[in-house]
Formats: structure tokens, sequence, C-alpha cells
């Protein structure tokens, strides 16, 4: 599946907006609605090589993400791996840029995914693509509403952790 993007602007610091961005325990407050069955594979779900596993929209379907690079919140690249086996590779890259003022951040989110196997290729329809552009639209309105509201974030937590 080809790339597919959305952005937004948010009325809040970038580093604010990147804090959201890289904590995996906080995503499902902007990404529940096509995202389902969220959990933490590790037990610091902040910054480099945190990891999440979540399935797509109740469908089956199960995918896994991976921070693997933060650039002075700037910007934010995952990678992971989903599908039947793990066999489809996906990425994700998220770019904050500082607006006119220090309060005012532009974002946006690449997502595609890569397949080596013939049968994935042919079984990605092109109403996936239109799905998660949907999705990731959606989730950044969400976002935009999460930072500017600095309100509390219900996260969530490894299964068996100390809560200490």
């Amino acid at each position: 599946m080809g790339p597919v993007s959305a952005a937004t602007t948010i009325d809040a610091p970038r580093e604010r907006v990147c804090e959201l961005v890289c904590d995996l325990s906080a995503r499902p407050a902007f990404t529940d609605h096509f995202l389902s069955q969220y959990r933490l594979q590790r037990l610091d779900p902040v910054g480099v090589g945190a990891t999440a596993r979540f399935e797509l929209d109740d469908s089956g379907k199960w995918m896994e993400t991976v921070i693997v690079e933060i650039d002075d919140a700037h910007m934010v690249r995952e990678e992971g791996r989903g599908a039947r086996g793990n066999r489809v590779r996906c990425y994700t890259v998220w770019e904050l840029i500082e607006g006119p003022s220090a309060e005012i951040c532009e974002v946006s989110v690449t997502f595609w995914t890569e397949s080596d196997h013939l049968i994935d290729r042919f079984k990605e329809p092109l109403k996936r693509s239109r799905w998660f552009s949907r999705g990731w639209r959606r989730a950044l309105a969400r976002l935009k509403d999460v930072a500017e509201s600095e309100a509390p974030i219900e996260r969530v937590a490894v299964a068996g952790a100390d809560r200490l």
C-alpha cells in the first residue's frame, strides 16, 4: 500500500505534541477509533524501543509498531509488522514543525506498508488505503483536541506490571 498522509495544525507547543506521539501508552487516546485491542509490549512505553501491538478495527488483523528514531522533537519514525505471519512491513513517520509562534505546531503523519510476498500484495485492496487515510485524519483531529485541552489522559499499562 502506498503512502497515506494526513496533516493538521495544533495550538500547542511542539514538545507537548511530541510527548504525546512518543508515549505509546497515550496513543489509544487518539487512535482507538480504528485501532483496537491495544497492548504495550514493553514496560517503558516512551521513546526509542517502545513497542505496541494492536488489532485493526476488530478485523482480526494484528500489527505492531516500534519507535526506532526520534529526531529532536521534529520527527518520530516507527517501523513494524503485521498481517498474516507478520509478513507485511509497516512504517509510520510523524513530522512536527514549529509554527509561526512557539505555541503552534504543524503535525503530519505518513503511513505505508510493504510486502515481498505476492499473496499479500494481491490481497491489499485499494479500499484499505482509503480506510487508513480516513483513520489517520480523524486521529490527528483527536490528537489536536487532546493536546490543546491539556486534560489528563487515560493511559494503557502493561498487564502484570508493578504499579509502584
